[in-house]
């Protein structure tokens, strides 16, 4: 379907390539241990990923801070659990989490695989609503840095995913067009509308088989993009 047209082929990172959840969660099981937060990992993860992603629309739609994103999330989450706990310690807990997130290196099954099917036939590149420093650290830690020409994130761009100017900066930097593109990613608002809003092919890539939907194809592991390209 793209073979014909697509020269460059872009990514979303966070649950599209690296696997959030999993090494979120081995990231949870590690600093509420080393701090002594005696709440059951599972209870408290049951509610902060849906916290999370929550938390984090309202951050894509400039409605909340970075500071605010990582402090709410996590003290709604004890909120909800009635488990009492300083600010002191939530601070703490952010600050833990996110120097330890990026150390982790899962991916998504067939992640290196498929850029390793893509990298002799397309340019590769990243564009992702996360924060420069920490998604570096992730794409390196996880020894799939170098398949990228470019790396674009929301804090170089100064929005995020879906404003169509980081898309717009991506192809810039890229030096090629919509028409070119192919946007692969999770998010159907921020990363599937989002592209296809400023002229890009898109492939929605959903591991967790949710509601199906009309605005482009669906895959359900990262090795049916064979299929497309």
């Amino acid at each position: 379907m793209f073979r014909e047209l697509v020269t460059d082929v872009f990514f979303d990172l966070d649950h599209t390539l690296w696997d959030f959840e999993k090494n979120s969660a081995l990231t949870f099981e590690k600093i509420l241990d080393e701090h002594r937060v005696g709440v059951d990992l599972h209870d408290f993860l049951k509610v902060y990923v849906p916290a999370n992603l929550a938390f984090w629309k309202l951050y894509r739609e400039e409605k909340i801070s970075k500071e605010e994103l990582r402090y709410q999330r996590l003290k709604s989450v004890f909120d909800t659990l009635g488990h009492p706990i300083s600010d002191d310690t939530i601070n703490l807990l952010a600050e833990a989490y996110i120097k330890l997130l990026s150390t982790q290196t899962h991916l998504f099954p067939n992640t290196l695989e498929i850029l390793e099917y893509l990298k002799p036939k397309y340019r590769l590149h990243i564009i992702t609503n996360g924060f420069q420093e920490i998604q570096d650290k992730k794409l390196k830690n996880s020894n799939i840095y170098s398949y990228f020409e470019h790396v674009v994130n929301s804090e170089m761009a100064g929005v995020k995913k879906p404003n169509p100017y980081i898309f717009e900066l991506a192809l810039a930097r890229a030096n090629t067009s919509g028409e070119r593109s192919l946007m692969i990613g999770d998010s159907l608002e921020a990363d599937i509308q989002g592209a296809m809003a400023v002229g890009l092919h898109a492939l929605h890539f959903d591991p967790h088989e949710g509601p199906k939907h009309d605005f482009c194809d669906m895959i359900h592991d990262l090795h049916e993009i064979k299929t497309y390209l």
